[in-house]
């Protein structure tokens, strides 16, 4: 992901203090890191990624913040330091921090913002005969990389979300989803991954795609029906990330593998490295993926024959 703008504010060091860790955070994060600090806490800390919630405020509140080498959230403020070197040794899950002024603070940890990047690939403009041609090649590399059934495998709801989303049916598609937020163990549950992959590519292709206008709004009402109360239907983090999904924000895994679909570079080596994310955390966001590019090739093909959207794509 690109570096956009480069912080030209210096900070007065704290007098015998060791100067902060230089930080790339996503913009996702502006609303959180911009503003005058405010206190937050350490919900997990692993050798490769913290996760800290804010007390209060707007979403995003939970961020990520993670080494070079770590997969790349679309709330993550990323630090230069790879896991070997462990720069998040001295930091306890439960410690008090402190977010905003471009600064992240905990347990000794300080990182400074330096730089920011877009969670949002840019994926340029796309034909629906140019999308069918990516869909069948991210399909092809899912098989050949052996892709399994997922957190959710055998559980009948994702497919019949994948399937309402093709068809155009919002409330079959709402229905379906609201019965797999927070569905599934850890952090980030299977059902949210399959969420956030679903929305994030309605959303970004979508909006690449001639004629993908049902697939946006198909995004829209979702991602509202989502996250009205994820907050209270799953983990923090997988609610922040729901809520980043819904405005087009993907981890970076997720993001390669949106620009495979627009035809910019075959997709083998991404479809690998997001399998490989998680214990079946990439799986679930490649299925998500998946149907969300299927989805909107469907919605869009439609348009484009008929001149009207998928018959169903209502309120």
């Amino acid at each position: 992901m690109t570096a956009l703008v480069r912080d030209p504010i210096p900070l007065p060091a704290r007098p015998g203090a060791r100067p902060p860790a230089a930080g790339a955070a996503s913009l996702a994060l502006r609303p959180v890191l911009d503003p005058p600090r405010r206190p937050a806490r350490v919900i997990a800390a692993f050798p490769s990624a913290l996760y800290l919630e804010t007390r209060g405020g707007p979403e995003p509140r939970v961020l990520a913040v993670v080494t070079s080498d770590a997969h790349r959230l679309p709330n993550a403020v990323v630090v230069v330091a790879t896991r070997r070197e462990h720069p998040f040794r001295a930091v306890r899950e439960g410690a008090e921090a402190l977010v905003g002024d471009g600064r992240v603070e905990a347990d000794g940890l300080r990182v400074r913002v330096r730089r920011w990047w877009d969670p949002s690939p840019a994926l340029g403009t796309l034909q629906p005969v140019a999308l069918a041609a990516g869909v069948r090649s991210l399909e092809t590399a899912l098989d050949a990389a052996g892709m399994a059934g997922g957190g959710l495998a055998g559980h009948p709801d994702p497919a019949r979300l994948a399937a309402a989303c093709a068809a155009g049916d919002l409330a079959g598609a709402v229905e379906a989803a609201e019965r797999i937020v927070g569905l599934g163990p850890g952090l980030t549950p299977s059902g949210d991954d399959i969420l956030c992959g679903l929305l994030v590519s309605l959303r970004l292709v979508g909006g690449a795609v001639h004629d993908g206008n049902g697939a946006v709004h198909l995004a829209d009402w979702l991602g509202a029906a989502v996250t009205a109360d994820a907050g209270t239907r799953t983990t923090a983090l997988a609610a922040t990330l729901l809520h980043c999904a819904t405005a087009g924000g993907a981890g970076a895994e997720v993001a390669a593998v949106l620009r495979c679909v627009a035809g910019h570079e075959p997709p083998g080596t991404a479809v690998r490295r997001l399998l490989a994310v998680g214990h079946t955390s990439g799986t679930d966001l490649a299925q998500g993926v998946l149907a969300g590019c299927r989805a909107t090739l469907a919605l869009s093909t439609h348009a484009s024959r008929t001149g009207r959207p998928a018959p169903r794509v209502s309120a």
